[in-house]
Formats: C-alpha cells, structure tokens, sequence
C-alpha cells in the first residue's frame, strides 16, 4: 500500500498528521499483513509523531541541508537510499528506495529438533509402574545415591514409554498450513509450469482449490481457538492467537558457536567466584531441633502445580511426569526432602546446572552480552518453592518497608510512586532540590557470598537448620555451559546463586535488607538487584555525599560490584537560580548525569514532565495494534479481541497511570485517547476512555494500601474528623497534588 503525501510549508502539522493517521489506520485496518510505504514533501511534520513504529529510510539531505522528503514503511530496514540528480528543474533531490529487506526465511533457517510425544497411554503406564514400586529398598542408601537413583528410575520409566521423534521447524509457517493445504500448494506449482503451455484451466483449477483449501483451514483454526476460549482453556488460546500474529516470536538463543565458547562463556560467567571465602561452621550444631519438615499433600499439591512445557533440567526428568504422577511420587520425593533438611544437606545432584546464555541483544559484541539463564532439575524448583515458603512464614514483619520485590501488595509502581512523592515533597520546600541516584550492578545474583548470606539470615531470626540448608543450597554447585550442540566441562562454584532458581530472587533481597540509609535526608529504594537511592539534600550535600561513600564501601564489604557506567544521576532542582553542582564518584569514576532515566520500565525526566514516557507507551501499544488488526482479519470473536486488547494494549497503557495521567498534557492524553480509538473501531465495540481507565486504576490501589498498614504510603491517608473523607496533602504546588498518593486522596 502506498500513500502520496504533500504537507504545505505553511500548514499546521498537527491536523496534517491526524488526517494522514486516520487514512493510514483505515489501510491497516483492511489489509493489516500489507506493506505500507508513506512517502512524499512532509517539509516540517514528522509522521513518527503520530506513528512512531514507522521507519524513516531517507538519511540524506533532499533540498539544501534539509531532509523535507521522506519515505516510511512498517519494515524496519526495509530499505536502503541512493541519491539521484534533480530531475528536470526541480529544486529536490532524486532518492532510489532500493530493497534491503531479509526474508524470514533467509534470516532464521528451518531447524531440526528433537522432540519426546507421549502417546495416549503413557501417562496410566507410568502412574501404575510407579504406583507398584516399592521405594522402601531405596531408602538404605546414602541420600545422594538415594535421589540420583530415583530421578535415573523416573528417567527410564519415562524413556520407555515416550517416542522421540524429529522434526522440522520453519519459523514463518502458518499453524494453518496442514498437511492438506501443503498438498495443494504443491499441486499449484505442478500446474504452474503448465500455465506457459496453453493448459491455464487446469493452473486455474489448482489455484483455486489452494484459495479454498486455505480458507477453510483457516476457519477450522478460528473455531479451534474459539472453542478453547468457551472451555476456559487460557493457554491454548494465547498460544493461537501467538501463532496468528507472530507476536513475540523472535528468539535470540544462541544455536551456533563452537566448544572454545561454551568454555570461554563458563569461565566467564564464574569470574565473580570469591577468591577468600569466609571461613564459617559447616554444619549446625548437634543440639538444633527446630529442624523444619514438609508434609506429603504439600509436595503432592507442588507436584501437580508444576509447569509441564518449562525445559527439563540436567537430570532430564520432565515436569510433566512430576505433574501426571503427583500421587505416585509424592511419598518417595517427600522423604528424600525432610531427609534433606535435617541432614541440612542437598544432593549433589540436584544442584547441577547447565546455563544457557540469551543474548541481551540482537549484535553481541563482547561476552558480557550474554546473559546466563540456569537450567536446573524441576524437582529441585518444586523443593525450593516449599522452602520459600518455610522462610517467608519465618521472617520478622520488622523488614525494610522500602523494599518493595517480592513482597505481597508491592510493585514497582509503589516503588516509582515512593521515590517520586519523596522527591516533590522535599523540592516543595524553599531552595531545596533532590539529587537521585541509580545505581547499577553487575550480576547482582551471582555475588552473593553463602557465608556473608548466613550470618544475615541469623540476625533475621531464622532457624540454624534452614540458614545451614541455604548455605548448602549455595556452595559446591556444578555448573556447565550449553552453545548449541557444545556443551563445556564442568566448574564447581561456591559464589553467588544462579539465575533461574526460585530462592534467588529471596536470597538477595534477604542479602541486601540491611542496606539502610545512616541519615534521616536520605531513602534507598530497593526493587531486587535495581537499587536506587534517592537522597533529598537542601543546599548541604555532606549526608549525601558521606551517604554514598558509605554505600560504595557496603557494596565492597559484601562482593557486590558497582557498574559505575551504568550507574546514572538525575537532579530535579526547580530553583530559578541554579548554581554549578559538582558531580558525585563512586569508585574513583564520575556518575553520569542524565536528563532523563528509565526507572523500572518508566520515564523520569529532570522537569518532572512525561513527554518521554508518553511517547515510549504510545509506541509500544500502537506495535500492538497490529496485531489485534490481524485478529480481526481472520475474523475472531468479539470477546476474544476485547481479552487481547486488555491484556497486551490497556495494561500497556495504563502502566504506572497513577503517575503520569494528572501531570501530562492535553496533547499527550490526546495521543494516547487516540491509540483506544484506533482499538476501539478494530475490536467494535465501546472501550474505556483513558480517564476512565486511570480513575478505576487509582481506585482500585487506593483501597490496596488502605488495607495494608505497613504500605509506605499508608500513613498519608488520614481521616478527617467527620470519617467520610481524607485529608489532602498541604502543598504550594498542583505537581505534588497530581502524582502518586496525593492524587488518590481526592478519588
């Protein structure tokens, strides 16, 4: 689809560009798989404004120093630009728009893959096999030799039963495209060397038998994903509409390299291996009795919760043999766990890893780029679930209320509103002005020190049996690195816990709660391994820079290395006289200052305007228009589309809208109002306006603090005398009125 535009030098862009929206929407509304090229004089206007996931293929100057023509499509890359001499006596350049787009095809190639079918009786043959064992005899043995013999008995079973088969994989084939609709289209080429002949009746034929066949088959997939939404079936059904649509469908694991990179990547990856670990007792005293068990229908209720489809780990036993024979297994596996526990020891061989490294991006350019995901045994997640929640029902309530990861009824919304309110409040006050630090580090989760970790644990009131257990949990993990086909030797790590388990995230939180701040004028917020510290200073920076001196020494003391080039500044000062403010080092080097920062997925700007973060959202939901369009081109249920425009559009667009709404401007809310519009006419039926989405977020996490006393924003809802009302927050400006907490009182 191509569109001709000419904007007059003298015309007002913002109706210009509405205008062109709405005909561009129309277009993609009605063939939304098409190629769309937008070219033309735009002279001032830039059509990114109103559709930012167009791309601009013109990077030279067209008349004079300025690029006033210009040419668009929804094809990242999709075309290279050769200039050309004036054509006749115009004053504008001549542009060549030449191809460079890559097939699918091309760019990712069919791959081969192995895969174990579990034929319709596998799952009965395997409960009654494991049912008629007697486990019993298992039990004499040393406990690592007990649980490597379960798992490699489950394993066998399972090999016995299942068939392995391969497979070809095309990363553009359509769910659609059946064997019967393959069959046709190889008919049609048949016929297609026959149409040059004279025998175009029976090409004729065959292409219309390939246009029916392929309807059909895509209507029997429109009722196959529609009848798994009337049965409830909620993956099925995202996984067609994920087939449909394409969406998310890139995949950036690494599958070529050879063996000197696996072993380069584990020796990398072990690089944070504390070289003196602290020395401490390796086993709890003889005289601990507070020694924790689990109970049967916990490991039973665990087993039949675990996720069938997540990747097996390297004992290869699957989580859907866990799942299918819950009841079977859940004594044997109950035993080998309490056995665990009061011996406060893991088997070796539930603690073996293999990491896969993701690339963080599409070009990798050094090994940092890679980020190590741990594959490790699907019991051992099962275990570790059961003692997550032996420790949280074991911590003091006591904790830092400004760590807000993985605690119930926080977000990083609280975190965001807590950083932001604190920041205004203090910048209310005469010559004052907040310096806000974001501090980055380098694998946060793989510097933990298991020692160090304990005696934490112990000044948190745990039991010895279970910091013993955790401690065991850390130290002598055996860990290898899989790169395609290539898998490394084996390296024994005592440092750090791995990416991918389920205590990680717990353990360092636990590991960084007495990072605490020494002055009153200072708050570190905490969300995980994205710690921020935002200190409010008035004038005398001395408590904020001691307070920083005092983290850096913190971060040595507990192995936690600072990435200072990640690591940024951003000052909201709104003084009219702003004097030269002096950089703040960490680790010898100076902290960038920025003007604006992405803080757990919002954009805070120095002026405490949105203009960023309103464009970054518009942009992301308007990627996802495209795919609610291609729902509606193969004509699915109207209930379905408003479920795909909530989940993938509206949670888009009101992420963080407490924030941000109250503050932004009438054009900003305009733009995004118009990406609703846009849903609105493609799924047919009314949507929620934007105010009405916030005023029902705001409310709905007004009454979520109210209800938690020991929220950090709880104490600013105070009753007024009569009972019916909150008292409003005293400011001399509406922008600590319109953000965060505040703004929830007038609601």
């Amino acid at each position: 689809m191509v569109t001709v535009v000419y904007i007059a030098p003298n015309a007002n862009a913002n109706s210009a560009l509405s205008q062109l929206y709405n005909a561009v929407s129309l277009q993609q509304n009605t063939h939304p798989e098409a190629v769309h090229l937008i070219a033309g004089d735009f002279n001032h206007a830039d059509l990114k404004v109103v559709l930012p996931k167009f791309h601009q293929h013109i990077n030279c100057a067209t008349r004079g120093g300025n690029t006033l023509d210009k040419a668009y499509s929804n094809i990242k890359h999709g075309y290279k630009t050769k200039q050309l001499p004036h054509l006749g006596t115009s004053d504008h350049m001549s542009l060549l728009l030449i191809p460079a787009y890559t097939t699918i095809r091309k760019r990712a190639p069919p791959v081969t893959q192995t895969v174990k079918t579990w034929p319709d009786d596998a799952a009965q043959q395997l409960q009654d096999c494991f049912g008629n064992t007697n486990w019993a005899i298992l039990k004499n043995q040393h406990l690592e030799e007990y649980t490597s013999t379960v798992l490699c008995y489950i394993k066998h079973c399972v090999d016995t039963v299942t068939v392995d088969r391969r497979i070809r994989v095309y990363q553009n084939q359509k769910p659609w495209m059946t064997k019967d609709v393959q069959t046709l289209l190889k008919e049609r080429d048949r016929s297609g060397g026959l149409e040059g002949s004279g025998d175009v009746v029976h090409y004729s034929a065959a292409r219309t038998c390939l246009k029916r066949g392929i309807r059909e088959a895509k209507t029997a997939y429109k009722r196959k994903i529609e009848d798994h939404f009337s049965s409830n079936n909620s993956r099925q059904v995202w996984q067609g509409v994920q087939h449909i649509t394409n969406y998310k469908s890139s995949n950036l694991t690494v599958t070529n390299g050879d063996a000197s990179l696996s072993e380069e990547l584990n020796c990398f990856f072990a690089r944070f291996e504390a070289e003196t670990l602290e020395m401490g007792p390796s086993h709890p005293p003889a005289s601990s009795n507070d020694i924790f068990t689990v109970q049967a229908h916990e490991v039973r209720r665990t087993l039949r919760a675990v996720n069938p489809r997540k990747a097996a780990g390297p004992d290869a036993v699957t989580g859907r043999v866990l799942r299918d024979c819950a009841d079977q297994l859940a004594d044997v596996f109950t035993d080998i766990f309490n056995q665990s526990l009061s011996q406060c020891k893991i088997p070796p061989c539930l603690k073996y890893s293999t990491i896969v490294p993701l690339p963080k991006k599409t070009t990798v350019s050094s090994l940092n780029d890679y980020r190590p995901v741990a594959l490790t045994p699907v019991i051992m997640k099962c275990f570790e679930k059961l003692v997550r929640s032996l420790i949280t029902t074991s911590l003091p309530t006591t904790s830092d209320p400004h760590q807000f990861a993985y605690r119930a009824n926080r977000s990083t919304e609280d975190a965001i509103a807590t950083a932001l309110h604190t920041t205004l409040h203090h910048v209310e006050h005469q010559g004052s002005y907040a310096r806000l630090l974001f501090i980055d580090f380098s694998s946060a989760f793989n510097t933990i020190i298991p020692n160090r970790l304990l005696t934490k644990l112990m000044a948190l009131g745990l039991s010895q049996p279970i910091c013993y257990w955790i401690k065991d949990f850390l130290i002598e993990r055996s860990q290898r690195v899989r790169v395609g086909a290539h898998l490394s030797s084996a390296l024994s790590i005592s440092t750090g816990s791995p990416q991918g388990c389920v205590l990680s995230p717990l353990l360092y939180t636990l590991y960084t709660n007495d990072c605490i701040p020494s002055h009153p004028s200072n708050t570190i917020i905490k969300f995980a391994d994205d710690t921020t510290v935002g200190l409010i200073s008035g004038g005398d920076e001395t408590a904020y820079r001691e307070e920083v001196q005092r983290l850096s020494t913190w971060c040595a003391e507990n192995n936690l290395i600072l990435n200072t080039s990640k690591t940024k500044e951003l000052i909201i000062d709104r003084r009219r006289n702003k004097p030269d403010i002096q950089p703040i080092y960490m680790n010898r080097e100076s902290v960038e200052r920025v003007s604006d920062f992405r803080f757990l997925g919002m954009h805070i700007q120095q002026d405490l305007t949105w203009t960023i973060n309103t464009k970054a959202l518009m942009k992301k939901a308007q990627q996802r228009l495209y795919f609610l369009k291609i729902l509606r081109k193969n004509n699915l249920q109207e209930k379905m589309l408003m479920t795909f425009y909530r989940c993938t559009i509206e949670t888009v667009l009101s992420y963080g809208i407490s924030l941000w709404f109250a503050s932004c401007t009438a054009a900003e809310r305009k733009a995004l109002q118009r990406v609703i519009k846009t849903a609105q006419k493609v799924v047919g039926c009314p949507l929620l306006s934007l105010e009405d989405v916030y005023n029902r977020h705001c409310l709905r996490r007004a009454h979520s603090i109210l209800r938690d006393s020991s929220h950090p924003g709880h104490n600013l809802f105070e009753l007024l005398p009569s009972g019916r009302r909150y008292r409003a927050i005293r400011s001399r400006t509406n922008r600590l009125k319109t953000v965060s907490t505040p703004e929830l009182l007038f609601l």
